[in-house]
């Protein structure tokens, strides 16, 4: 069994990255998916949140609005603490509920990749078999958040300032993909790192 973090900064590409290792075999455990689940309504989670920071943060229809969340957050350090300690603990408690059951479904040759965006800035690299850094050069990183995410420029690279630097992510990594190029050669990067996992 091996365990694994994957991480990268915003607008890397690091889903596309999960994706080519999911279609290998690798029972992917992704942070910002269990995230959102329990940002969905009836969850405790929204509740404290909610609590927290005010009810004008819920849609007419008791959904998170999650634009009027990050204008509370964003650029206040304090709110954004009070929110990672309603939000990470929850997380990490149900990731590693999944983990668990991904060791149980196979105890032996199972290549678990845990998908953690803030891994290095929330010190978690050294919990793990190895760390895989999606890298993406910064004019690539930039255009995508505006093509996928409508970002503009500066708010985009607000985001990209906000996180880990390139550095300081490759400093943790034991394998880099480079995402920067076509399809074909991050999937064949992933390939590589894949054939090394499983002998």
């Amino acid at each position: 069994m091996r365990h694994l973090a994957l991480t990268g900064g915003i607008g890397s590409g690091k889903s596309t990255v999960a994706q080519f290792f999911a279609d290998r075999g690798a029972t992917i455990i992704d942070a910002d998916a269990i995230s959102r689940e329990l940002m969905e309504p009836g969850q405790q989670v929204l509740a404290d949140v909610v609590a927290t920071f005010g009810d004008h943060l819920l849609d007419e229809t008791g959904r998170l609005n999650r634009q009027a969340l990050a204008d509370v957050v964003f650029n206040d350090d304090d709110a954004r603490q009070r929110l990672n300690a309603i939000v990470h603990p929850a997380v990490r408690a149900e990731s590693k509920l999944q983990l668990k059951h991904a060791i149980e479904a196979d105890p032996e040759h199972a290549v678990i990749i845990q998908d953690i965006p803030l891994l290095v800035e929330t010190g978690q690299a050294e919990k793990f078999d190895g760390v895989i850094v999606v890298h993406t050069d910064m004019a690539t990183r930039l255009q995508r958040l505006k093509d996928l995410r409508g970002m503009d420029a500066d708010d985009a690279r607000a985001r990209i300032a906000a996180q880990a630097t390139d550095e300081q992510r490759n400093a943790v990594a034991d394998w880099i993909i480079d995402n920067s190029g076509s399809l074909q050669d991050t999937k064949a990067q992933v390939a590589a790192v894949w054939k090394e996992l499983v002998n």
